[in-house]
């Protein structure tokens, strides 16, 4: 069971590397701009898309925890 959701996790790690992209709007805006500028709203659509799955991996933990005591 641990290897299956192992090998899912590391998975999506992959499949989240490939897919480095921004919306609409921050594409139009960085395509005028610099490289830099590009780098740095990819870093910053990165940084904003961690912290929904960081709460949704705790709640997970938690559940799990909570599951396992009882």
């Amino acid at each position: 069971m641990f290897k299956k959701n192992f090998l899912i996790f590391l998975f999506l790690i992959f499949i989240a590397q490939s897919s480095y992209s921004q919306c609409a709007m921050c594409k139009a805006v960085v395509e005028t701009g610099d490289m830099e500028m590009a780098e740095g709203v990819n870093n910053g659509i990165s940084y904003l898309m961690v912290f929904p799955y960081l709460l949704i991996g705790l709640l997970g933990y938690a559940l799990y925890r909570y599951k396992k005591k009882a």
